[in-house]
């Protein structure tokens, strides 16, 4: 009970669902990069590198014949890498967005307490030591204050 107990926390947390979400978007995202490279990229890099000017030419200029296998394909190497440039810079960039957003938030919260006094603990006039707030007398030195301890304001 308790290991199920200790799932459902876990489901729950809000980066459990967050990492879900990435990816199932990093799966979709995948797929139109491969289509990107696969109908847009690889057709244009066949285009170039062939000396006819594309068609099968193409596609068999950036194929290696190995006996007993389909050959060294470059095409679909050179496909994948692009592949994972994109979605590498894509990463990138999201995670220097999400950064980004983050300091501006932090920012935002120092400024928020920047604008709140800061109070020193209140200390007995007779032997300078911190003594709690509303105390009547020191627990150092047994000194009896006219009226409760206050804490002081900060100087800046």
């Amino acid at each position: 009970m308790k290991l199920l107990d200790e799932f459902k926390e876990f489901i729950n947390r809000g980066n459990a669902m967050d990492m879900a979400v990435g990816v199932i978007i990093g799966g979709a995202f995948t797929a139109i990069v491969t289509s990107l490279t696969s109908d847009l990229i690889n057709p244009f890099i066949q285009l170039v590198t062939s000396p006819m000017g594309g068609g099968e030419e193409a596609l068999s200029a950036l194929v290696i014949p190995v006996a007993g296998t389909d050959g060294i394909n470059f095409s679909s190497f050179i496909s994948a890498c692009i592949n994972f440039l994109i979605i590498a810079f894509v990463v990138f960039m999201l995670v220097k967005g999400i950064n980004s957003l983050q300091n501006v938030g932090s920012k935002l919260k120092k400024t928020d307490k920047a604008e709140e006094p800061q109070f020193n603990p209140p200390t007995c006039p007779f032997c300078l030591e911190e003594v709690k707030e509303g105390a009547t007398r020191c627990p150092h030195c047994a000194g009896a204050f006219d009226e409760p301890a206050k804490p002081t304001p900060v100087e800046k």
